[in-house]
C-alpha cells in the first residue's frame, strides 16, 4: 500500500503554471514535469509528456514486465518515445519552438522503486529522518558541483541553476538516467519541480516531510513554505509513502 499525496501550484510570481503530474494509481507509476519554452508552449510540453506517457503505460503494460533490467530498458524506451513525439511538435509550429520540459519518473513494484529524469526535477528518499537526493539534474550547475567548482547550496542559488544540459524535446534524442533502489517500510519519495527546492534546502524540506501528517497535508506544506520563502516558479510536488 503506497500512500499519496501531491500538489501543484503556480507559485506567487508566476502568472501560469508550466509544471504538470500525472499518477496511475493501479500501476504505481508517478511522474511531475517541468516545462520549458514561455508562452503557452511550456505547458503543452510538460503536459504532453506526461500524458503521452501515461498513454504508452497504458498500451503496453508496465506490470508484465517482470525483470529488473527489463523494467529499465522499459522505461528508457518509453521516455525516448516521449521525447521524439515532443521534438517533432517543438519542430512542426512555430508557436511550439524551443519547447521542451523536465521529467522525473518513478514506478513502485514489489519493494523496488525505479525512477527516471531528465533535467532538473528531482527524486528525494526520506529514509530515518535523513533527506537524500535520488537523482541527478541535468544542467550547468550540477556539472559544475560534480567538478567540484561548487557547493550545493551555491548551485542552489547561482544565477545559471535553470541552464539544462539535458530536456525532453529539447533534441532528437535524449538518454534518461534511470535508478533502481530497495525501499524499505516507512520509506517517502518526494518528486518535485525546481520551484520547490530553489526555495527549501534540504534541511527544511526533510523537516516538513518528517511530519506526522498524511501525505496530502505535507504536500500542502511544502507548497505554502516554498511560497512563502519567495514563489518565485512554478511548484509541484508528489509524495508517497510506504
Amino acid at each position: 500500500m503506497v500512500q499519496v499525496g501531491l500538489k501543484t501550484d503556480q507559485g506567487i510570481q508566476r502568472s501560469n503554471n508550466e509544471d504538470a503530474l500525472f499518477v496511475i494509481p493501479e500501476d504505481k507509476v508517478y511522474m511531475v514535469a517541468d516545462g520549458l519554452g514561455g508562452h503557452s508552449s511550456g505547458e503543452v510540453a510538460s503536459r504532453q509528456t506526461v500524458c503521452i506517457l501515461a498513454d504508452y503505460i497504458k498500451e503496453n503494460p508496465i506490470s508484465a514486465v517482470k525483470d529488473k533490467d527489463a523494467i529499465c530498458s522499459y522505461i528508457v524506451d518509453a521516455i525516448k518515445n516521449v521525447n521524439e513525439t515532443i521534438w517533432k511538435l517543438a519542430n512542426s509550429q512555430d508557436e511550439y519552438k524551443n519547447m521542451a520540459t523536465t521529467l522525473v519518473f518513478v514506478y513502485i513494484v514489489r519493494r523496488n522503486a525505479y525512477i527516471a529524469n531528465v533535467g532538473d526535477s528531482r527524486a528525494y528518499l526520506l529514509r530515518d529522518d535523513k533527506l537524500t537526493q535520488l537523482t541527478e539534474d541535468h544542467s550547468i550547475v550540477a556539472d559544475m558541483v560534480t567538478a567540484g567548482q561548487l557547493s550545493r547550496e551555491e548551485a542552489r542559488l547561482h544565477p545559471d541553476r535553470n541552464q539544462l544540459t539535458r530536456a525532453v524535446g529539447a533534441e532528437k534524442e535524449v538518454v534518461p538516467n534511470v535508478y533502481e533502489i530497495k525501499l524499505k517500510r516507512n520509506d517517502l519519495i518526494l518528486l518535485c519541480t525546481d520551484g520547490l527546492y530553489s526555495e527549501l534546502d534540504d534541511t527544511q524540506i526533510a523537516d516538513i516531510l518528517s511530519r506526522t501528517k498524511s501525505m496530502s497535508e505535507i504536500c500542502t506544506d511544502l507548497v505554502t513554505e516554498a511560497n512563502r520563502a519567495g514563489g518565485g516558479d512554478n511548484i509541484t510536488v508528489v509524495c508517497l509513502k510506504l
